[in-house]
């Protein structure tokens, strides 16, 4: 039997464990699970650091050959209905490599230019194979904008899906095209398909593909900004193998299936779900484009556990008619960025609890963040630990001049706890910035200097965020997007949420228009109204003046039957702030929120006249 002083020394224990746990509940809630992932990102990266360290360095398209001895049988993609194993494709990609081994040496910057379809793994790794870099053209682009491309990658070859009709003024220009057809559709353009039937599906030498830095180029991204020509963003190996982690890192394993329908020339579907699903030795159901309406059939059909997400797509699926089986599905984690907080909670409500997990990152930035805590609205999370590992930091920002606020000694001041500011990355050995191809004038100008001290040096992300109590962190607006009316701040993402909750308002893209003769920006909205529904004026006015303050009550609603969006459904706002609130030259429905009529009333040229010369004030 325990003695009296042994059950009080257990007991005490048991108290004092007890106690522990309590405060650790209170205090610290997420501390085992802010632990767990910590521990996933830390032995990632000690495995990028031993590749580093290593005689021989592993790239993705290592990590693919490697898979594909591994596991030669098992269903590497599956695109409309037909699987390709692990094998087939390797096989596929060498075949590539031989066509291409005399025609371009180690180092050489190749162009490809197709859409989603399993020949653009086969050339793309079949590149790799023989030491090139590859660059992903944007299929939407045209003959301007592509020669810019070329230029800045350095590309003289370029392999399309199809032929297109920019190709003589690429051909002009020296460079030579290969098309993925049987024969040659046009005079000085080869066909491909019939060469890779001849080649030899036996693999290059391993030593054409050998990488003796993880900082060396592997692709070119073209990053789609709203105006302006595209910027060839430098992805280099040690990039590209940081985002195939990201599956892993979020717990997913090689038994998943993952559903890709974006772009595979956009870093989300490229990096982290090609590469993710390499990593994992998983499976990939690509789609040629997303569809709303195919979405879940496809999810069921191929028994999908993870899909990629970005931009506008959330919202895409929870516009769709309800269904009876929209929770029937083996979906248990989303992937991707720019999920709103009023879509994030639509979407549990209409398709069951699905783990949404926020990856925060610019395809050329040097940061990363994570929300693996699953918090509505936060695109990541950080910690003690985690800020000893990512130096970033968020300092005030003046909308005005637009650019961050400085002391008198000339340095960026930081923000408060939950206070909204720009965020910084620190340029280090461990979070380098390679810039973009072409241009070390775009390059600097993605860097902010002496931002705490003299010399060092911080990529300017050019997001408003903010970061609460809790360590959560949510995006709050673009530089450029949020603007100033009546002195304050006003945040389009906010008001874009805040207008979503009225019932007859599909969608809506906010943005700042220029009133003659008055400082700052007024806001307007540009909205879908659902099909079975009409505007409203009086319940909206009623909506804005209860949910939102003074001056961030949009006063211009511009009614539209689709929103603009770029390939990687985003909103664009370039075009809708230049044609402002003219009904002259807008064809489409304007309306003006009238306090005095308490509704948005029709703008007509007389109101639009009215308000421009200062008889109605705003």
């Amino acid at each position: 039997m325990l003695c009296p002083e042994m059950l009080s020394w257990v007991a005490a224990l048991l108290t004092g464990i007890l106690s522990a746990h309590l405060a650790q509940r209170l205090c610290l809630p997420h501390f085992w699970k802010d632990a767990l992932f910590l521990m996933r990102v830390i032995r990632y990266g000690a495995r990028l650091e031993i590749y580093r360290r290593s005689s021989r360095v592993v790239t993705v398209v290592d990590r693919f050959v490697q898979q594909a001895q591994r596991i030669p049988d098992k269903a590497f993609l599956i695109y409309e209905g037909v699987a390709y194993t692990y094998g087939e494709l390797e096989e596929r990609s060498n075949r590539v490599a031989r066509v291409f081994g005399d025609a371009v040496k180690e180092g050489d910057t190749v162009a490809l230019l197709m859409s989603n379809e399993p020949d653009f793994l086969s050339v793309w790794f079949g590149f790799c194979k023989l030491g090139c870099a590859v660059a992903f053209l944007n299929t939407n682009i045209r003959s301007r904008s592509l020669l810019h491309c070329f230029r800045c990658c350095g590309a003289e070859l370029l392999v399309v899906g199809t032929l297109e009709d920019i190709l003589p003024s690429l051909q002009e220009d020296g460079i030579t095209v290969w098309c993925m057809t049987q024969e040659s559709p046009r005079p000085g353009v080869h066909s491909l398909l019939d060469q890779m039937e001849e080649a030899s599906q036996e693999p290059v030498a391993a030593e054409r593909r050998s990488v003796r830095c993880l900082r060396s180029p592997t692709l070119y991204i073209f990053t789609s900004g709203t105006t302006g020509l595209p910027k060839a963003a430098v992805i280099t190996h040690l990039q590209a193998l940081k985002a195939a982690g990201g599956f892993w890192v979020y717990g997913a394993t090689g038994s998943d299936v993952i559903y890709t329908p974006l772009p595979l020339y956009h870093s989300a579907a490229s990096l982290v779900g090609i590469g993710g699903t390499i990593e994992l030795g998983a499976t990939c159901v690509l789609k040629k484009k997303f569809s709303a309406s195919q979405f879940w059939h496809d999810c069921r059909k191929h028994n999908v556990t993870i899909f990629q997400y970005i931009g506008e797509m959330c919202r895409y699926l929870c516009n769709q008619p309800m269904a009876e089986n929209e929770k029937d599905h083996r979906v248990l984690m989303g992937v991707g960025n720019g999920l709103r907080q009023d879509v994030w909670r639509e979407f549990h409500r209409r398709f069951g609890d699905i783990r949404m997990c926020e990856i925060y990152g610019s395809t050329e930035g040097n940061l990363c963040f994570m929300n693996h805590i699953g918090k509505i609205g936060a695109v990541g999370r950080s910690n003690f630990f985690y800020k000893l590992i990512f130096k970033y930091d968020l300092v005030k920002y003046d909308l005005v001049r637009e650019e961050p606020m400085r002391d008198h000694s000339g340095f960026c001041q930081h923000v408060q706890k939950g206070e909204t500011g720009l965020l910084l990355s620190k340029i280090c050995s461990q979070s380098p910035f390679f810039g973009y191809a072409g241009s070390k004038q775009l390059t600097e100008k993605k860097i902010l200097r002496d931002v705490f001290v003299t010399g060092d040096a911080y990529f300017n992300t050019g997001d408003l965020m903010a970061e609460d109590e809790d360590d959560f962190i949510c995006f709050r607006d673009r530089v450029g997007d949020t603007f100033r009316w009546k002195g304050e701040n006003v945040a389009t993402t906010e008001v874009t949420e805040i207008l979503g909750l009225v019932d007859f308002i599909q969608e809506a893209n906010v943005y700042g228009v220029q009133v003659p003769g008055i400082e700052g920006r007024a806001g307007m909205a540009a909205v879908i109204v659902r099909p079975e529904c009409t505007f409203d004026g009086k319940k909206l006015f009623s909506h804005v003046l209860r949910e939102l303050p003074s001056y961030a009550r949009p006063l211009f609603i511009r009614l539209q039957e689709s929103l603009e969006m770029t390939s990687t459904f985003k909103q664009q706002k370039f075009a809708l702030v230049e044609s402002g609130f003219d009904p002259c030259s807008i064809s489409q429905p304007l309306f003006f929120l009238d306090c005095s009529e308490k509704s948005y009333v029709p703008l007509t040229s007389s109101v639009y006249d009215s308000i421009v010369s200062g008889q109605r004030k705003v």
